[in-house]
């Protein structure tokens, strides 16, 4: 298995920097080969701006045709391109990252805004009667897998589906289904750790044995069964989950998973 982590904390002595450390010495003592893009020790630009597509930048900027004309011109800056280059390499891409201020760190989403250009994550495919472009289960990343390792401040209480916060599949359906699954990468079920402030060195090994376990059963984990947007389950061109396909009661981001 190629995996390619992608880290996104400041500081290389906190808990995320741990548990990147973990998943880069489990893997490759399991025999895998492991890739690592530290986002804040690569000092990572993380806004889009003209410079990100040179003379392929339109005057106003449109970031979406734009994008997609330096990347088929194999103009992208070379940051770009090496991510994407490494999305293409691997066959899992764990990310790992605190959920600051209900979403992922800025860097990270700025990693995102910049390497899954039009043409590569986003624009790709057929248009037609029955097919709505390769997305959502389909896409120049399909065949691949990703896995959030997610830590948080509050309590699992706080993220439940009574708690105050909101259930964290709900909170993280924006990257797993939004980001990933849109491309085509199969999302597992995240790793998340909650009360991370109060986590104590006692209390670590417990959580890096859990970790470890995760790491060595990526391969053998049922991913989340998001539906895949071109196989039936959704009108097209409207993209609405056709009536009756949704179990009783079930409403919002969850009428998007099977079963």
């Amino acid at each position: 298995m190629k995996t390619l982590i992608v880290h996104a904390h400041p500081e290389p002595r906190s808990l995320n920097g741990s548990l990147k450390d973990l998943a880069v010495s489990t893997l490759e003592g399991a025999g895998h080969e492991v890739r690592v893009s530290d986002l804040y020790a690569m000092n990572w630009k993380a806004v889009v701006d003209a410079e990100d597509y040179g003379p392929h930048a339109s005057r106003p900027l449109q970031v979406a045709r734009d994008s997609g004309r330096a990347f088929d011109a194999g103009a992208l800056t070379p940051d770009v391109r090496a991510e994407q280059e490494k999305l293409l390499w691997a066959d899992t891409i764990i990310f790992q990252f605190p959920l600051w201020w209900y979403s992922m760190p800025a860097i990270l989403k700025g990693w995102v805004d910049r390497v899954f250009t039009h043409h590569f994550a986003y624009g790709v495919g057929e248009h037609s009667d029955t097919h709505y472009g390769d997305r959502f289960g389909e896409g120049t990343l399909a065949g691949r897998r990703a896995l959030l390792s997610v830590t948080t401040g509050g309590p699992e209480s706080h993220y439940a589906a009574r708690g105050i916060n909101g259930p964290i599949d709900d909170l993280l359906f924006p990257i797993q289904h939004g980001i990933l699954y849109y491309p085509g990468i199969e999302v597992l079920p995240p790793f998340v750790l909650y009360g991370t402030d109060r986590i104590t060195d006692e209390a670590y090994p417990d959580v890096a044995k859990a970790w470890q376990q995760r790491l060595l059963t990526l391969e053998s984990t049922e991913p989340i069964a998001f539906r895949r947007q071109n196989a039936g389950d959704y009108e097209i061109p409207s993209l609405q989950l056709k009536e009756g396909l949704e179990p009783t009661g079930r409403t919002g981001f969850a009428l998007h998973v099977r079963g």
